[in-house]
């Protein structure tokens, strides 16, 4: 099944998911991302996910020095974030729940005719 559909409805959730209790750079946020298994969720989708987020005001933003390369900045969830995380994981619960019925609901046997079959 090709999940990249799927991983375009939920990024947001997902995102602020990772970063609740740990501010992260872009590609950390990435890495954590593809170390929970969305081993499709790509770099240009995260970053608009964290400037979307953060546009919404949803996230703060601060930048960190770096001896070893370029300055990196740093998202991290505000008071705005949590309520969107809290809402988000309740309509998420609440479809999750559904599609679960959805699937696990028993399905009529259908009697398929085989192949030389002249009934």
């Amino acid at each position: 099944m090709d999940t990249t559909q799927l991983l375009k409805g939920v990024l947001d959730l997902a995102v602020l998911a990772v970063i609740v209790d740990d501010d992260g750079y872009g590609y950390d946020i990435v890495r954590r991302l593809r170390a929970a298994g969305l081993d499709e969720v790509g770099d240009a989708s995260v970053y608009g996910t964290l400037r979307r987020l953060y546009s919404a005001g949803a996230l703060s933003s601060y930048v960190v020095p770096s001896d070893g390369g370029p300055h990196r900045k740093y998202y991290g969830m505000n008071a705005n974030g949590r309520a969107m995380l809290a809402e988000q994981r309740a309509n998420w619960t609440r479809f999750a729940d559904t599609l679960t019925q959805l699937l696990d609901k028993p399905q009529p046997s259908v009697s398929l005719p085989t192949i030389g079959d002249n009934s």
